[in-house]
């Protein structure tokens, strides 16, 4: 019971024990806590409000001179120089390659000899057709002599007759004979010109054997080597050549590029474009508009632009990708007119209204400028400001109401270029 009873007591309250200490010290404490929660929020809401708003931008472009000619960029577009004029060259018949006489990147002119196939064939075939028009004309001469005899005794049987020296039956049988003869020389004649026809065709088998260049160019591809057999059908599996080579004819590159359905409208025949090499990006190469091909491709929803290249040059060969911008013939000035100040195109998502004013806010030093625009023409998506902006500066996309000059903000993509859209 006494252990019970100890223990009860040490579960007993000592009122009479000294209060833990609750002054100052624990004050100090809380107030800290307090200020540190206060300092926290103020920092946030300093430096998240000094920070800016949130914006996406894009770049202006330059797209005038003012020379009163092709200077304004309405579209850009890619594509590749290709040739109008291109031959895989072969063969008219089948046969054995004997000799080839070109190389890749060799100038070929119209006409010259590019291989020479095995003329045993066409030889020999020559030869019996050469045969056949001398027996031809031997029968000729044969028949002729014969028919000389027949005319002359029917021409003597004729007198006898009259003075009743010989029977009438005998006269007819010789103008029998020389009628016949005159027949069997017309039959002659026509087999020696069925003869010369056939020499003549066997000399273009002949002739055959010799390959030449259609066209004058430059030789891009060389297909076959000699002993090799060519024909101008695919035949005899993967073990004859259909080709001899590839000519092109360089004077006859131009540009093709597709262009969106949607930005198709901008484009139009003969209007002046400058072309740009991906080999060469500091090359500005004219160009003109050649046609639009009447049809679009229904799975990139493009239209095909063939454009002419104005300045020949060995470094522009076929299949080399180039940038192509469209540009808008001006309209012819007066002598003496001022020129045309240079103009700029933005993204009509970066106009915005002021004041009853086309303004647009221009990112400088982390802060938007607030500048008013002159505009021109509506280019697609975009618009030309006469005034008010130059290439390469920096403008807010879609400004909110609440921005203001000076505000100050904070770029979300870094300046996307605008052109992109093209």
């Amino acid at each position: 019971m006494s252990a019970s009873a100890d223990l009860l007591k040490e579960l007993r309250i000592d009122r009479n024990r000294p209060p833990a200490p609750s002054g100052p010290g624990r004050g100090v404490l809380i107030g800290v806590a307090v200020l540190l929660v206060a300092a926290a929020a103020g920092g946030w809401f300093f430096f998240g409000r000094s920070a800016g708003a949130q914006v996406r931008t894009a770049s202006v472009t330059a797209i005038g001179g003012g020379s009163g000619g092709a200077g304004a960029s309405v579209l850009d577009a890619t594509g590749y120089i290709v040739a109008r004029r291109i031959a895989t060259v072969s063969a008219k018949i089948t046969g054995k390659v004997r000799e080839v006489m070109i190389e890749e990147g060799q100038r070929v002119e119209e006409g010259q000899i590019m291989a020479t196939l095995d003329p045993i064939d066409a030889n020999a075939q020559r030869e019996l057709s050469a045969a056949q028009l001398a027996a031809a004309q031997s029968d000729v001469a044969r028949v002729q002599a014969q028919l000389k005899e027949a005319e002359a005794n029917a021409a003597r049987l004729s007198s006898l007759t009259q003075q009743q020296l010989v029977s009438r039956s005998q006269y007819d049988q010789a103008i029998a004979q020389r009628d016949s003869l005159r027949a069997q020389l017309v039959t002659a004649q026509r087999n020696v010109k069925v003869s010369g026809d056939s020499l003549r065709i066997s000399d273009l088998g002949v002739d055959n054997t010799i390959v030449r260049a259609p066209f004058a160019g430059v030789v891009t591809a060389k297909a076959a080597q000699p002993g090799e057999i060519v024909s101008p059908l695919s035949a005899g599996g993967g073990f004859t050549r259909t080709g001899i080579g590839t000519i092109v004819d360089m004077d006859s590159l131009e540009i093709e590029v597709d262009v969106g359905e949607a930005f198709i409208g901008r484009v139009k025949p003969k209007m002046p474009v400058e072309a740009t090499l991906n080999a060469y990006p500091d090359w500005k190469i004219p160009a003109e508009v050649i046609a639009i091909i009447p049809t679009a491709d229904r799975g990139k929803a493009t239209v095909k632009v063939r454009i002419a290249i104005k300045s020949r040059d060995a470094r522009i060969v076929p299949d080399m990708g180039v940038r192509v911008s469209f540009l808008e013939q001006a309209a012819a000035k007066p002598a003496g007119a001022a020129p045309a100040k240079p103009s700029a195109m933005l993204p009509n998502a970066a106009l915005a209204q002021r004041g009853g004013k086309d303004v647009a806010f221009v990112v400088e030093d982390g802060k938007a400028r607030q500048a008013e625009l002159t505009l021109g023409r509506k280019l697609g998506d975009d618009r030309e400001v006469t005034a008010g902006l130059s290439g390469g500066e920096t403008v807010v996309l879609d400004p909110p109401d609440s921005l203001e000059n000076g505000a100050k903000v904070r770029v979300e993509n870094d300046g996307a270029d605008s052109s992109d859209t093209h």
